[in-house]
């Protein structure tokens, strides 16, 4: 078929494809895993938290028991396990700021709208689902130092606990 000649100012650019859906959708599953991993972080916070009440409760019904006598070899271990356990604390409630769970409005503007002619929204979230998964990336590292300065914390604690009672039972058999 002949195309007509169009009037007078009309554009003769072709319509634009239709939005590929399967571009929203990965996109929006990578910001899901974003948010995901920002209350895995929220949630380490408040298990180091948690810690830091588990410690102190211990340490203080405990040891208080513990160091009637003096301090012993039992209750030297239990202290410095208590000061690993505040130093792997410290680690995990550091505020870190290489975290990265947003977009800076500013960048966005300029990579996406404020070009000529602007992005369309499937290359907008092409990139911004691959930009995502290197934040995401970035992220794993340091909550994988959280999550196992956790851990080792929790160890420790158990251990500390383990070092007053030894040190209580010394106490305890003595005066008996």
């Amino acid at each position: 078929m002949p195309e007509h000649p169009s009037s007078a100012g009309e554009s003769h650019s072709q319509p634009a494809a239709a939005p590929d859906p399967r571009l929203a959708f990965v996109y929006a599953e990578a910001v899901r895993g974003l948010q995901h991993q920002q209350n895995v972080v929220e949630s380490l916070n408040t298990r180091a938290g948690n810690l830091i009440f588990a410690t102190a409760f211990v340490s203080s019904l405990l040891g208080g028991r513990a160091l009637l006598d003096g301090l012993g070899p039992w209750d030297w271990l239990a202290l410095a396990l208590l000061f690993l356990i505040g130093l792997l604390v410290v680690i995990m409630l550091w505020p870190y700021y290489a975290y990265t769970f947003r977009f800076d409005p500013e960048k966005l503007l300029q990579d996406f709208v404020d070009q000529n002619p602007s992005v369309s929204m499937d290359v907008m979230h092409r990139a911004l689902a691959l930009r995502i998964k290197t934040d995401m990336a970035n992220n794993w590292r340091i909550i994988q130092r959280l999550r196992m300065s956790l851990q080792l914390a929790l160890f420790l604690l158990l251990l500390e606990l383990l070092a007053w009672l030894f040190a209580i039972t010394r106490v305890w058999a003595q005066g008996h």
